[in-house]
């Protein structure tokens, strides 16, 4: 565009030249046809004279020119740099809502799921071989500890204010009521994530020596779906600092 640019301010100082040859040609045809009676030197004056003013209005207009192309490539550079600008702010939002957890996201990693005991089977008080809201938060600390990038229960992502809590016979996450089977699903790096849930006396094998259903699959390639946040992102206490 800038070459472009240069082109056209030659095609105009071209037809301008060539209109002020034109017109000192006319001035000198006119100057020897009305002129009888005048001195040679008066009249090599009066063309110097006219000559000068084109000269005059040429160089200014080619300097109003430059000018002009110069403000040009100066709003071209800054349209540039507010578009990278732009770019990298879009990048660095997009990262902090996939932290916060308001975008939905995939890869790898494991997916834990949890369920009531078979109580025809199991024997004793039925509280142990039933998953309560302490055991997902548990194992979702350890998710945590090893690394998850992203969490969710049931289709509910894990932030760090995600209440998980136990109503009555009733376990919410976020709010909304989850039954089993729990459905946990975590993102990051497979075997890491994988080792902190199934290692031995781990807090999986706990649950499983209870009566509790476990199971543990490690996904390695990125089929693994968590979805945003839907709640209000918002603090009650907490403000920024002026």
């Amino acid at each position: 565009m800038l070459k472009q640019g240069k082109i056209n301010i030659a095609i105009i100082l071209g037809i301008m030249c060539l209109f002020l040859t034109f017109g000192i040609f006319l001035q000198i045809k006119t100057v020897k046809n009305s002129t009888t009676g005048v001195g040679k030197t008066q009249i090599e004056n009066e063309l110097r004279d006219n000559v000068l003013r084109w000269k005059e209005k040429y160089d200014n207009l080619y300097s109003k020119s430059e000018k002009k192309e110069k403000e040009l490539e100066n709003l071209r550079q800054e349209a540039s740099n507010s578009d990278e600008t732009s770019k990298n702010l879009s990048s660095e939002l997009e990262k902090y809502n996939s932290l916060l957890g308001l975008t939905d996201v995939e890869g790898p990693g494991i997916i834990v799921t949890l369920n009531d005991g078979d109580s025809s089977i199991m024997k004793g008080s039925a509280t142990n071989y039933i998953v309560h809201d302490g055991d997902l938060l548990e194992i979702v600390n350890e998710l945590k500890n090893a690394g998850a990038e992203a969490i969710s229960i049931n289709g509910q992502r894990i932030i760090s204010r995600t209440g998980i809590e136990c109503v009555g016979n009733v376990i919410t996450v976020n709010g909304e009521k989850v039954g089993a089977p729990f459905v946990i699903k975590s993102i990051g790096l497979t075997s890491k994530l994988y080792g902190a849930i199934a290692r031995p006396m781990g807090y999986a094998e706990l649950l499983e020596n209870y009566g509790v259903q476990v199971k543990i699959e490690q996904v390695d390639k990125n089929t693994i779906k968590i979805p945003k946040y839907e709640g209000i992102y918002k603090f009650d206490f907490a403000s920024n600092i002026e």
